[in-house]
């Protein structure tokens, strides 16, 4: 890219391209109309010459930035040529002094007040020196007119010292204003570029921090037709900025009919105005907004609105969910009372029937009868204790465990109980080194144990079931930057549906004619308070395997 130093020249060159022509052109004319008026050799030669010298100065133009000298050397040669050119066309008598103008000024836009006085002061000179040759030429050599034409004698030599002194004050005023106006003239340049740059800087770091907010961003005019459209209201929104620019602010944002009659009533005369409403996205998807519309307010007076709005569709949900959750907490709470208090007398029932058993006479059926009256209400018991279990977690009581132990006892147990069937295979892998956490045992082998019978119970004709423990590297870990740790249960059952993965940890969701349906549930509740997540991979046919996450340092939080 050009500098300005080049382009300034290359206008300069052009400049005497032009001024050479006109130059030509008149002589021509002249010499047409009056022949001998001109000094044909000379004055068609030093044409000759300036084009040959605006053709040098053109070729040396890449280097004059690294070689300043170069200008001055232009400068200097238009100064040349001016004073070549008096002295063809009579010298103290010719017309063309006031040329001496141009290199001056053209010195001044250049180079400055420097340039400007450097030309001024070459031009006084060499003007000087051609009337002081002209006179001692006629004075010496009258015979010889080389500098002046004979057909045109000298003025005397008050008037030429006059005249001399005349243009030689000119040349020096003309340098120091021309050159004055120039450097005050690249003064305001400098000072007005700077502050385009400022002024440029500020309205990118004001586009940057609008589009920078999270909030979508719109401004209106008086007639509520959209002005600017930042990102987060292209994001929010779907559309681009480009496609609702001078539209209807309540079209684009979708307002509610009695928040678009707000805005074309200036906000029923309030400072601002709040609302939350459903936006149908570009993608057709349905949003829920919550939108703060204020007057736009400059030196002038309103000019507008202003419109922030947020997504706020995960708020809204949390909110719900926090209300059905406190609904639910209410009942959970109501339920584990009565839960608590049908206990008693289901405990006070089933001695009866006991005693009742024993000591009367009872015919096959009637025993039969209370066989069935005390096997459902133990039925019933388990089922109230699993609920209290999930309704009423046990209270924390953390201590250093290894959970490679854990799962060697649970598998011992397992293996012993009646939930092992003769084709089931209990195995355990876990690294030869202990793998330490910080947790409630019983809470640990509770879930240990509800996943590992239910992933019996999914293989009721037999398969290998694996009980796995490990820890998570740093750089795989999710919840924390220590990594955490893993309990994993795989069965080789019958898997579940994945229409029904969601639902499994549901209270009451159970799928076994035995049990309560709320082993899963306390699992899940107890992995929740430890700040944890359980991940379930199923597979109908070929098993499923339950992986559950603790992380590296728990942050026990008990739910209520």
């Amino acid at each position: 890219m050009p500098s300005d130093l080049r382009r300034q020249l290359a206008w300069l060159i052009a400049i005497r391209v032009v001024l050479s022509t006109l130059l030509l052109g008149s002589a021509t004319l002249l010499q047409i109309n009056v022949p001998g008026s001109v000094r044909v050799d000379p004055f068609f030669s030093l044409i000759g010459l300036t084009y040959a010298l605006t053709a040098v100065h053109a070729g040396t133009l890449r280097w004059v930035d690294r070689h300043r000298w170069l200008v001055d050397f232009q400068l200097a040669c238009d100064a040349l040529i001016v004073s070549a050119f008096l002295a063809v066309t009579g010298g103290v008598t010719s017309y063309f002094s006031l040329l001496y103008m141009l290199p001056i000024i053209a010195a001044s836009t250049v180079q400055g007040r420097r340039g400007a006085l450097m030309v001024g002061l070459l031009s006084t000179a060499m003007y000087a020196s051609l009337v002081l040759a002209q006179y001692q030429e006629a004075l010496m050599f009258p015979a010889q007119h080389w500098l002046h034409d004979p057909a045109l004698p000298l003025p005397p030599v008050r008037v030429a010292e006059y005249t001399g002194a005349i243009n030689a004050f000119s040349f020096l005023a003309v340098a120091l204003l021309s050159g004055s106006l120039a450097e005050r003239l690249r003064r305001a340049g400098a000072r007005l570029e700077r502050a385009s740059t400022e002024i440029a800087n500020l309205q990118a770091f004001s586009e940057h921090v609008i589009d920078s907010l999270t909030s979508g961003l719109v401004t209106t005019d008086q007639g509520g037709r959209v002005l600017t459209f930042n990102r987060a209201a292209e994001a929010i929104t779907g559309h681009a900025a480009r496609d609702v620019i001078g539209r209807a602010v309540a079209e684009v944002l979708q307002l509610p009919p009695q928040e678009a009659a707000a805005v074309k009533a200036d906000l029923g005369g309030a400072r601002s105005r709040r609302a939350d409403f459903q936006y149908r996205r570009a993608d057709a998807r349905l949003i829920e907004i919550g939108l703060s519309a204020a007057h736009l307010v400059t030196p002038g007076g309103k000019t507008g609105f202003l419109f922030t709005f947020q997504d706020v569709t995960d708020i809204k949900k949390l909110q719900r969910d926090s209300v059905i959750q406190q609904r639910l907490a209410a009942v959970g709470e109501m339920a584990a009372g009565i839960a608590h208090e049908i206990r008693n007398p289901l405990a006070s029932m089933s001695g009866s029937i006991q005693i009742l058993r024993q000591e009367l006479p009872l015919t096959s059926e009637q025993a039969q009868l209370m066989d069935i009256v005390l096997r459902e209400s133990e039925r019933l018991n388990d089922t109230i204790r699993s609920f209290l279990a999930y309704a009423r977690p046990q209270r924390f009581a953390i201590a250093r465990l290894d959970l490679g132990r854990v799962l060697n006892d649970a598998a011992l147990l397992l293996r012993n109980s009646a939930e092992v069937q003769p084709g089931h295979v209990v195995e355990v892998d876990v690294p030869p080194y202990e793998v330490w956490y910080e947790a409630d045992e019983g809470q640990i082998r509770q879930i240990v144990w509800n996943l590992a019978t239910n992933g019996l119970r999914a293989m009721p004709g037999g398969g290998r079931l694996r009980l796995i423990a490990g820890r998570v590297p740093a750089e795989a870990g999710r919840a924390t930057g220590e990594g955490h740790v893993v309990l994993t249960v795989q069965d080789e059952g019958i898997g579940i549906p994945a229409d029904e993965l969601d639902e499994i940890f549901q209270p009451f969701h159970g799928v076994f004619a035995k049990g309560s349906g709320l082993g899963l549930a306390i699992v899940h509740r107890i992995v929740a308070d430890y700040n944890g997540h359980i991940e379930v991979e199923s597979e109908p046919g070929a098993g499923t395997t339950v992986r559950v996450h603790l992380p590296a340092r728990p942050v026990v939080v008990t739910s209520t």
